[in-house]
This record gives C-alpha cells, sequence and structure tokens, in this order.
C-alpha cells in the first residue's frame, strides 16, 4: 500500500484501536483516529478530516438502550462523516466496516445497509471510491465483554470463576480483529461490495477452548495446543483478558546437592524455540511488540525489571522478577515490552517463542515502552 494519510473512524474502540496498531506495525503509519468527540461537532470532525486521503469507517453503535437507536445510530454516524467529507469539497476513498446483518432485516443491520448507502453515494458523487465489506462476528485482544462479543464475555467468565450457559450452539463464523483490520486496510483503493470470509466454529467449542486454556495456562502456566491460527487467536484473546493479574508465575523449584530445577516452559502442541540471553546491569532488551507471537520471559539469575504499555496508551505495567525465586511473564499481543537488569551482578533470562524464527516476517516491531505513540 502506498504511502496515505488515512483516518479511522472509531479509532478508540476495538476494532479501531486493532486497525491503528496494524497500520503503524505494518505499513508505518499514524493515522488520525477520531472517536465520540470528533462526530459530535461537524466543524471538528470536518477540520479533521483536511489534508487525509481516505477512511476507514469503523465508527457504529453495536449496542444501545433500544433498538431504535442503534438503527438510527448507525445512520447518524454515517450522515456526519457524509457531511464532513462533503464539506472538504475533495475526493476521499472510504472503506466502511459494514457487517453481513446488512442482508439481513433487523434493527442492526438495517441501520448499518442505510449507512453504506448514504456514505456510498457521497464518496462516489465527490469522485472518491467506496469499498464496502461485509464482516463477520469478530474478536480479539481487549474486546469488552458483554458488549463487543461473546467472546469477550466467555474469556471474561472464565477467567472469573463464571461458567457461562451455551443455550443455543451452533457454529458461527469468527474473525479476528487483525484479520478484519488486515481486509479493510487492503480495500484502500477498492470500489465495491466484498463479503470477509472467516472460519466457523462452535459457540460451544469456543467456551471449551477458554476453559482448556484456564485450566493448563493460569492454574500451570503451560501453553496449550495452539497449532491452528484460530486456536492460537483464542488464546491471545484470553491472555489479554487475563493480563496483568495472573502474573508472575513462579512454578515449583526443586533443590538438592547439586543445585536447583524447575520447569520453563511446557507446550501441548504446536512448534517453539527458546533461548537464553545475558544481560549486564543498567542494559536493556526488548523494546519492541508483536501482533501474534507468544512470548515468554523467565527470569532464572539476576535482578530484572520487565516493563509493558499497550499500544496507542499511556499506562506502563511492571514486574519485579529474581532468580532468587525464579519467576516468569508472558508477553500479551500488542503491548510494547522490555526487560532490563537492575541489579548488580548479570541477568541471565530464558526467552521462549511459540513460533520458530522466521526472518523474512519475524513478527517484532520496534517501539519503546517510554514514548507516547497516539497520534
Amino acid at each position: 500500500m502506498s504511502k496515505r494519510r488515512v483516518a479511522v473512524t472509531g479509532g478508540f474502540g476495538f476494532l479501531g484501536w486493532h486497525t491503528a496498531c496494524r497500520l503503524r506495525a505494518l505499513h508505518d503509519m499514524q493515522p488520525v483516529r477520531l472517536g465520540r468527540e470528533a462526530f459530535a461537532d461537524p466543524a471538528r470532525l470536518a477540520s479533521a478530516l483536511e489534508g487525509v486521503d481516505a477512511v476507514l469507517h469503523i465508527a457504529g453503535v453495536n449496542r444501545a438502550a433500544t433498538v431504535k437507536e442503534v438503527e438510527q445510530g448507525n445512520i447518524a454516524i454515517a450522515g456526519a462523516l457524509a457531511q464532513a467529507l462533503n464539506a472538504i469539497g475533495q475526493p476521499v476513498d472510504v472503506v466502511y466496516a459494514n457487517s453481513v446483518q446488512a442482508e439481513v432485516d433487523n434493527p442492526y443491520g438495517r441501520g448499518k445497509a442505510r449507512a453504506g448507502e448514504i456514505l456510498g453515494e457521497v464518496v462516489r458523487a465527490a469522485g472518491g471510491r467506496f469499498a464496502d465489506l461485509l464482516l463477520p462476528n469478530l474478536f480479539g485482544e481487549h474486546g469488552r465483554p458483554a458488549y463487543n462479543s461473546f467472546v469477550a464475555t466467555f474469556a471474561d467468565d472464565v477467567i472469573s470463576g463464571r461458567t457461562p450457559t451455551v443455550t443455543n450452539d451452533r457454529k458461527i463464523r469468527l474473525l479476528h480483529a487483525q484479520d478484519a483490520a488486515r481486509a479493510l486496510i487492503g480495500a484502500l483503493g477498492f470500489d465495491g461490495r466484498q463479503v470477509v470470509e472467516a472460519d466457523s466454529i462452535g459457540i460451544g467449542e469456543v467456551l471449551t477452548c477458554f476453559e482448556e486454556f484456564h485450566e493448563l495456562y493460569a492454574q500451570r502456566g503451560e501453553v496449550p495446543d495452539i497449532s491452528t491460527a484460530m486456536r492460537r487467536n483464542l488464546f491471545n484473546t484470553y491472555r489479554a483478558a487475563a493480563f496483568p493479574t495472573m502474573w508472575p508465575i513462579s512454578p515449583s523449584v526443586h533443590s538438592d546437592n547439586r543445585g536447583r530445577l524447575f520447569e520453563t516452559v511446557r507446550v501441548h502442541g504446536g512448534t517453539g524455540m527458546a533461548f537464553m540471553s545475558t544481560t549486564l546491569p543498567g542494559e536493556k532488551r526488548g523494546e519492541h511488540y508483536h501482533l501474534h507471537k507468544v512470548e515468554r520471559f523467565f527470569v532464572v539469575r539476576g535482578e530484572a525489571e520487565i516493563e509493558l504499555r499497550r499500544l496507542f496508551h499511556d499506562e506502563v505495567v511492571r514486574f519485579r522478577l529474581s532468580g532468587d525465586q525464579p519467576s516468569f511473564v508472558d508477553m500479551p499481543t500488542l503491548w510494547v515490552h522490555n526487560i532490563r537488569n537492575v541489579g548488580d551482578s548479570e541477568l541471565v533470562t530464558m526467552f521462549w517463542a511459540d513460533k520458530l524464527l522466521d526472518v523474512t516476517s519475524p513478527d517484532q516491531y520496534p517501539a519503546t515502552v517510554h514514548q507516547e505513540t497516539t497520534a
């Protein structure tokens, strides 16, 4: 994709955040992220779009007090964006994060469908291209329980010790938010409608996966079978919901006259690789993030501080680990992280990742924990 100035409506929401992260990681872009405040003021919205040549329109209403508010809310948001695009008076390409529900006669579907009609007319009349993408059910890291997806609700329930009830078990199409973001970005410059395909999985199967993950991971720190893309995406969704409260984990240490022995990683299926590092006092490693990789930092000897910051957020989470009590922390996806030697002696750390290193596509993107990255 050529370098463009891109705005993301709903840029602070679930899919908007995932899309901004992907633009930053793979396209070196800092998009203009537009939230509720921009849509509350027509002049402010038009001003924010000055100089933008493409818009990924993700903002919408999923839940409201009444179904009428859901329907009308999506239409109103599209109308506000259309008015702003008219005001700037230049061609702008728009990719619309529509829903497969747009082909269904229900309040949400009617609202999404009408929103697409409003935007398509305005964009094309001004000479821009309008891509209308029909997305299935979405899930992924940092979805809001009881709002974005039943997947987020199941993860939160299992982590909190609750047992969800599946009343109408059936297979549905589920798409990870990063795959949805890839489709949206890839549609820039396209004109027309596309149905975004996704894998099918049973609702009850999702719950079973989370219960399996919880038993292996939360209780013992063992990595479950994540040999398929769906299982790994569900696992990363679970890990995001559990972070940071379950960390660090200290395994059982077995000592005798020869020294100490402890497990660092136990994996149920799939590939992986482990490596060691030594770090001198005051030195730091890391300062990057991953889109999909599962990565573990295990402090074997010395004193370490691990810092993490979720992309496009300010808060920094810190953990102190010591070789006196060997412990580990797993790095959540889409969080910038580092590890620093804060002791007086050499730091020995074991690292494990779930995939063998591919130097052509390492899934590792540079960023600093203490550098604000919001646009």
